[in-house]
């Protein structure tokens, strides 16, 4: 069942994400050839409490860490470690918050020093993709709207699409009702509402779409080893059309990068 959430609860859940927004922007400051994806993952919880809230994810079925990081071939649910990140290397950092009762949750895919120009374009594309994927949610859609959107920008590029893991709805629970895959046919799946919460997240391999699950019970890799990118947001369908509520805006500017991406997906501009 889809939880709808009035506009007072969208804004707490705004808040929340743009928590999270601001410490991946952080650690886009702190991520750089020879640091460990333990120690970032220090810094984020501390981020995290000092900002009035909690990790999500911290204990969360389990899982052992603030930030789930998952380097190359990893796609999802990486657990960070001793192992100095490497020039080269591309690593997905997802984090989630919880603060007044709702979760914020998105993730993006950095590169380390000098990035093979073959990996660049699957995160370019990867990206783009989340985007393309956002502008389905909205009313007189249905899940699949989206999945079928993801999946037609990134194969069209040659990349496989994984089946088995899929974005959600989020609120007052990390996980809710719709499942939101990256792939479908479209005018299948439940139909969006007004007021429902997604994080969408395409998870796009550079080459086979399948994928392993390690003896960890938690780390996820590529079946072949290729490397994989993961980008994911948080919006709301407001007026019928969807908004998000987290950003990249925070990585941007650590970085550098100058970007109008999101400004269609808002109607009051962005201050950070």
């Amino acid at each position: 069942m889809i939880i709808v959430k009035s506009r007072e609860e969208i804004e707490l859940m705004r808040e929340s994400a743009l928590i999270v927004s601001k410490t991946l922007g952080m650690i886009a400051s702190e991520i750089k050839e020879g640091v460990t994806t333990l120690y970032l993952d220090k810094l984020a919880e501390t981020f995290i409490r000092d900002h009035g809230a909690v990790p999500s994810f911290l204990g969360l079925y389990g899982f052992p860490n603030s930030l789930c990081m998952s380097p190359n071939s990893q796609v999802v649910h990486g657990i960070p470690n001793n192992k100095p990140l490497e020039s080269g290397d591309v690593i997905s950092v997802d984090c989630g918050a919880f603060k007044n009762g709702y979760h914020g949750d998105h993730a993006y895919s950095f590169e380390i020093g000098e990035v093979a120009p073959e990996t660049k374009k699957l995160l370019q594309i990867t990206k783009e993709s989340l985007y393309v994927g956002i502008r389905e949610l909205r009313l007189g859609n249905r899940v699949e709207d989206v999945g079928n959107a993801i999946q037609k920008y990134t194969e069209a590029h040659g990349y496989g699409v994984v089946r088995e893991l899929v974005g959600h709805g989020v609120g007052q629970k990390m996980h809710e009702d719709p499942e939101m895959p990256n792939y479908g046919k479209k005018g299948r799946g439940k139909l969006f509402v007004e007021g429902m919460v997604v994080a969408i997240e395409p998870m796009i391999n550079m080459g086979t779409r399948n994928i392993k699950q390690h003896k960890d019970g938690w780390t996820i890799t590529t079946a072949d080893g290729k490397p994989s990118a993961h980008f994911e947001h948080d919006v709301a369908i407001i007026d019928g059309k969807p908004e998000i509520l987290s950003t990249f805006a925070y990585v941007y500017k650590a970085l550098g990068i100058v970007s109008n991406e999101e400004d269609e997906f808002r109607k009051v501009p962005l201050v950070i």
